[in-house]
């Protein structure tokens, strides 16, 4: 199936398709070619996610239990970053609570397969990127913030990825062709249309519209209304040419991807945040790290600016470093208060027990959380959205989560909408480029009680008209998409 000559009916130049095909051609000399290899596959449950979200691990062997091809729903991502696992979790959840098997497939786990080498490869790349233009402000605005918002935003990008894709097909060859496949990445979206997968759903992440994310002959779900319009007109994706656009079955506007649990008791949440609020308890501070590691100077700057009001339990903190265990030694070796923080290492009942809820415990200090296990890595800031009172990120994925949001530096152009989506829904705030002007926002909404309530009530309108149900109805899409 030819996916790099045409876009949706936008013929690419000459140069574009061999420049692709001859990208294919040096992954296959470095990883080699697996297409002849039958991948078996079976599932196993997993223990970390597994409890809450329903979720059974497919991997390449037949020691597994069977795939339910009845009720299953195969959720294909990678991990890149932290956000594609996020939606995803969000997905499995919404699966789960409508009464269906979330299959978690991973690309990038499979290493022993050519996709799955090229996947790690591209990903490294990407890490690296992130972490240099947060370091270098030149490599940021002369490169990396021009590439995130532009270069990939062109047609010529998605045919290259397009042809790079179908290396990863392979393993999906066992797959039912109907089975409802939900990609979290467009790569995996892509790779099952290549497989001859007929019932396959692109989630597309971000609020930018770009090229990147297409996924010819899947259905594309997108967040916001904005978006929606940007890629059905397939909106500057090849300079100022006007292209043909896409199909109208083709796109559908969803809302957010959120989680079932975050959703359930969101009123009750956004309650307890106002009564802690009144009775002056601690103002819960979250500060999420995200999977690239980076803005790691942002963060040591707020802490430092936080440290005399947590002694006065005018504030408590809440540090999620993920799998990044060097940041967190990075950050205690900065700043030697630090040493005090109750640390849960790899301490998933315990990080469990402390996020529930229900719990009517008095939380004060530093709180930090570290996992080895990208699961519970993610999941952690999960757990704790709903029992704090904001939380600082980069508007990443979590810009479009219901929870209080500050802003600071994004990373990489594209997130730069993200911001601009939560800012006017009016549940975060715009987005803060300088860590000073982060740090004078941030100390307003501890001083100021009124606009994390102000948060909470847009958040709770903004649910009452299906701003949050995307990932609901994108499940119900792939389950009305069966045969």
């Amino acid at each position: 199936m030819d996916l790099t000559s045409s876009i949706f009916g936008n013929r690419q130049p000459t140069a574009v398709v061999k420049k692709a095909t001859k990208a294919k051609a040096s992954y296959l000399k470095k990883f080699g070619d697996d297409s002849h290899i039958s991948y078996p596959l079976s599932s196993t449950f997993n223990p970390v996610i597994g409890p809450a979200l329903g979720v059974q691990n497919i991997n390449l062997n037949n020691t597994g239990e069977p795939i339910d091809t009845k009720k299953g729903i195969i959720i294909g991502n990678i991990r890149m970053g932290y956000g594609h696992y996020r939606i995803s979790m969000a997905i499995a959840s919404a699966a789960r609570h409508l009464g269906y098997t979330p299959y978690w497939l991973d690309l990038n786990a499979y290493q022993e397969t050519t996709g799955g080498q090229v996947i790690s490869h591209l990903n490294k790349l990407y890490s690296l990127g992130s972490r240099l233009s947060q370091k270098y402000s030149l490599f940021n605005s002369l490169y990396w913030e021009k590439l995130n918002s532009e270069g990939f935003k062109k047609l010529s990008f998605n045919a290259k990825d397009q042809k790079v894709s179908e290396l990863m097909a392979t393993v999906l060859g066992n797959l039912p062709d109907d089975m409802p496949f939900v990609g979290t990445h467009t790569w995996p979206a892509q790779a099952a249309i290549h497989a001859g997968m007929s019932n396959v759903i692109n989630v597309v992440p971000d609020n930018w519209p770009m090229a990147l994310h297409l996924s010819e002959g899947a259905r594309h779900v997108v967040q916001t209304p904005s978006s929606y319009f940007g890629y059905r007109m397939l909106k500057g994706m090849d300079g100022d040419k006007v292209l043909k656009p896409m199909p109208a079955d083709s796109i559908f506007h969803t809302g957010h991807f959120i989680d079932h649990e975050l959703l359930v008791d969101l009123k009750g949440d956004c309650q307890k945040r106002k009564e802690r609020l009144d009775n002056g308890k601690p103002v819960r501070i979250l500060l999420t790290i995200g999977g690239a590691g980076a803005q790691f100077e942002i963060y040591r700057s707020i802490i430092r600016h936080l440290l005399p009001q947590i002694i006065n339990r005018k504030v408590s903190l809440l540090i999620n470093v993920g799998d990044y265990k060097n940041v967190w030694e990075q950050l205690v070796a900065d700043i030697p208060e630090l040493h005090k923080a109750q640390l849960f290492d790899n301490d998933w009942e315990g990080v469990q027990a402390f996020a529930n809820p229900d719990s009517d415990q008095s939380i004060e200090g530093i709180h930090a959380f570290y996992s080895s296990d990208i699961f519970s890595a993610v999941y952690t800031t999960n757990l704790l959205m709903r029992i704090t009172d904001f939380m600082v990120t980069k508007p990443s994925e979590l810009a479009f989560y219901p929870v209080p949001k500050l802003f600071i530096q994004r990373v990489g152009g594209h997130e730069a909408y993200g911001a601009l989506r939560s800012a006017e829904i009016g549940d975060g705030t715009v987005e803060f480029e300088q860590t000073d002007a982060a740090i004078q926002m941030m100390q307003l909404m501890i001083d100021d009680n009124n606009i994390i309530k102000t948060m909470c009530d847009n958040i709770l309108k903004a649910q009452s008209v299906g701003v949050y149900d995307g990932a609901y109805k994108t499940v119900e899409m792939a389950v009305a998409g069966k045969g």
